[in-house]
């Protein structure tokens, strides 16, 4: 009886581990997306096809949404009628879809961003400076088709513009085009970061690209593109700028 109450008196005396405990009981059998969703929406954070959701992503969760993916995946080939089971070009299609987009081509939805080194404007460059074309790979949010097509930036620094290596200007891209998209925004989303990183007296973008929701469905017209600008500060302002960087992009015509 002794041993007893000194069990009770123990337990009670550890009420911050009996919670943990039944937390974790909890929890059992509630799919990681469920958890990932109730944080953002704990967080009134939108999690768009476009945002990134990686701050709320704890350690070892994005394997197991690999394998919830891969299941549910597995449930749309079986609705399809695609006997994955006797035909071995499909048997692993579920797994590999999911760590296609989870770990590829939407991975920008669920990393966190590259590490940028910034470095002072030394030599306080002050002449237009252009980076591309950068080849850029996205897919576009309305079916998942692929979107391929090349980007410039235009950069006009000024004493104050952090300077970054020019490849950064491609991981910033990869990791935004790395999520389902729409071009006018991804355009847009490119910018808002570089100009948050950089700090320019302008900012100017150009994007051209095909995308397949156009070519591999619908329509079907492989030779139509799409192109967008985005046109900040000075590049707004000054016209023969904005004509100069325009002139200097070699794209095909």
């Amino acid at each position: 009886m002794s041993g007893a109450v000194t069990m009770q008196a123990v337990m009670k005396s550890l009420p911050e581990l009996n919670s943990n405990t039944e937390a974790a009981s909890d929890d059992v059998g509630i799919p990681v997306s469920v958890k990932i969703r109730e944080r953002l929406q704990a967080a009134r954070r939108r999690f768009n096809a476009n945002d990134n959701i990686a701050d709320f992503i704890q350690p070892g969760e994005l394997e197991l949404l690999l394998d919830e993916v891969q299941h549910k995946m597995q449930g749309v080939l079986d609705s399809m009628v695609i006997d994955t089971a006797g035909d071995h070009n499909t048997a692993n299609t579920a797994r590999r879809v999911a760590k296609m987009y989870l770990n590829e081509v939407f991975s920008g939805r669920y990393v966190k961003g590259p590490t940028i080194t910034e470095f002072p404007n030394a030599e306080r460059l002050n002449e237009l400076m252009i980076v591309g074309p950068i080849t850029v790979r996205s897919a576009c949010s309305h079916h998942f088709c692929p979107v391929i097509g090349k980007l410039w930036i235009g950069i006009m620094p000024n004493e104050r513009t952090n300077v970054i290596g020019l490849s950064k200007y491609a991981r910033l891209a990869e990791w935004i085009m790395g999520r389902p998209q729409i071009q006018e925004e991804a355009v847009v989303q490119l910018a808002d970061l570089i100009q948050e990183k950089t700090k320019p007296d302008g900012l100017a973008l150009v994007m051209e690209a095909t995308h397949y929701c156009m070519a591999w469905r619908g329509v079907k017209d492989m030779n139509s593109k799409m192109i967008n600008s985005v046109m900040r500060g000075v590049f707004l302002k000054d016209v023969n700028l904005r004509r100069e960087f325009l002139a200097l992009i070699p794209r095909e015509r």
